[in-house]
């Protein structure tokens, strides 16, 4: 057939067409696409089966052949799709004490990366949703929480890789929860560490997620948990018994000497209080050995700090604010007053004093976290800029000309010293003209929280009893190596 009856017999074509009526029309546009349909299935099919029929198996799969090509094709829509609507990740929790256990469990979900060897070195979490469960739900399954609801939502709200934050959350993770996250909220996948999390009848809490296929595991932080951090205030603690009445020194005494056989891992139902040798306890109160006998295991390397790290420096001409305290218990008190801080500058640069400065003014079994252990709390907080680990307790002219200082601030509520001392340590920019007092948002301190938990003392040590128990088979039977980010 000629080019020329060829489209002859297109124009006759299209003449019948716009003569047709409407439904005539509609009948043979639907066989059209019938026969559009057909023709590329069957060329699909031809496709695949001559693939798979004449390239021999160990080709197939190798970059360069035709599933290759497929790949790098679903790869280009895959970020195509990323850039329209990112990997959102979930991960739920109490969040009760925050500290930098808690921040690296959220750091390495915002920056997970697939377990599989093909596709290891993706990042997973575009953006991170944290599911805060709330106070009754974590009375119904572990016991009264120390910070109230929204202390914890400010904590991690302030959380510099947080994306978004759902209140009201249950605490296990059922079908129908599940599925809420999936729809309304967009979520891909669920994260939790390698550490166990089990419901109150022993079933495991992401049972569901991993059934579906959307539970991924992150490795737990070594040498910092909530339990731990409470027996450390439970010890220090005792140091108040010199300040009390006999009545209340004999009870405090009881408590102290419970307390420090508690936090060495003795079962308290295995021994009596008569068989502690009280004046051991009492001779050695104060002495280093007895700050140590807690059960931390922190182990600092470098890569964490560089991991907490922003990594920034002042732009040139950025005004930088300094503001510099122990930062203990990392708590919502910090974080306001960190807001503030941040507020009055371009860049807040904020110093953490040593332990031995601190336990100078504090007194002895404080503080209740190390040196590297504040520092990381503060680095996770997005309203810090940077830190000087070891901070000295005196702002000196040389302080504030190598890092450039434009403003030092203080918050109205602190733990330790008076005027006085205030205008010894800020002698400097106070003669400078540079120093500010700033309000201090919430009138939470480290003492706060530290009597929350004394005031109520055999709950949290009935809880710790438990929760230890099950850390301590974690460690000795269950723990595996997990890959860390």
């Amino acid at each position: 057939m000629s080019r020329r009856e060829t489209t002859s017999g297109l124009a006759d074509l299209l003449e019948t067409y716009r003569d047709a009526s409407t439904q005539d029309r509609v009948l043979w546009l639907s066989c059209a696409a019938a026969g559009v349909c057909v023709a590329g299935t069957a060329f699909w099919w031809l496709t695949r089966e001559s693939y798979y029929s004449y390239v021999p198996l160990q080709y197939q799969y190798r970059p360069g052949t035709f599933t290759g090509w497929v790949s790098r094709l679903l790869d280009k829509h895959a970020k195509r799709r990323r850039s329209r609507r990112p990997i959102r990740v979930y991960m739920d929790g109490c969040f009760d004490l925050m500290h930098y256990g808690h921040a690296n469990a959220l750091r390495q979900a915002k920056a997970c990366l697939w377990a599989n060897p093909v596709d290891f070195g993706r990042s997973l979490g575009d953006q991170l949703v944290l599911g805060l469960i709330p106070d009754s739900e974590i009375r119904r399954c572990k016991g009264p929480p120390i910070l109230n609801e929204e202390e914890r939502r400010k904590l991690v709200e302030s959380v510099k890789w947080v994306d978004e934050v759902i209140t009201d959350v249950p605490y296990d993770l059922t079908p129908a929860f599940l599925d809420e996250l999936i729809t309304k909220h967009k979520i891909d996948y669920v994260i939790h560490g390698d550490d166990p999390c089990l419901l109150p009848d022993g079933t495991d809490a992401y049972e569901h997620a991993k059934k579906l296929g959307r539970f991924l595991m992150i490795k737990r932080t070594e040498g910092v948990s909530t339990t731990d951090i409470v027996g450390r205030m439970l010890i220090c603690s005792r140091v108040n018994a010199l300040n009390e009445s006999d009545e209340k020194q004999a009870s405090c005494r009881r408590g102290m000497l419970l307390t420090r056989e508690f936090s060495r891992g003795r079962d308290k139902g295995n021994f009596r209080l008569e068989d502690i040798d009280e004046d051991s306890a009492a001779g050695s109160a104060d002495s280093p050995k007895e700050r140590n006998v807690t059960v931390s295991r922190f182990m600092p390397t470098s890569r964490r700090i560089v991991q907490f790290s922003s990594g920034r420096s002042p732009p040139p001409g950025a005004k930088v604010v300094y503001i510099d305290g122990s930062f203990d218990l990392f708590h919502v008190g910090h974080v306001d007053i960190l807001k503030a801080a941040r507020s009055k500058g371009d860049f807040l640069l904020v110093g953490i004093h040593t332990d031995e400065d601190v336990a100078e003014r504090r007194g002895p079994h404080q503080p209740i976290m190390n040196l590297h252990e504040r520092a990381l709390s503060v680095l996770a907080c997005k309203y810090a800029d940077e830190v000087i680990i070891g901070a000295p307790q005196t702002v000196t002219e040389d302080l504030l000309t190598t890092f450039g200082i434009g403003e030092v601030v203080r918050g109205s509520v602190h733990e330790s010293g008076d005027a006085s001392s205030e205008r010894g340590r800020y002698e400097v920019p106070i003669a400078h003209g540079t120093f500010r007092r700033l309000a201090s948002p919430s009138p939470v301190t480290s003492a706060t929280v530290i009597r929350r938990i004394v005031d109520n003392r055999a709950q949290y040590e009935a809880r710790n009893a438990k929760k230890g128990a099950s850390e301590a088979s974690y460690y000795a039977a269950s723990k595996q190596y997990v890959h860390e980010v």
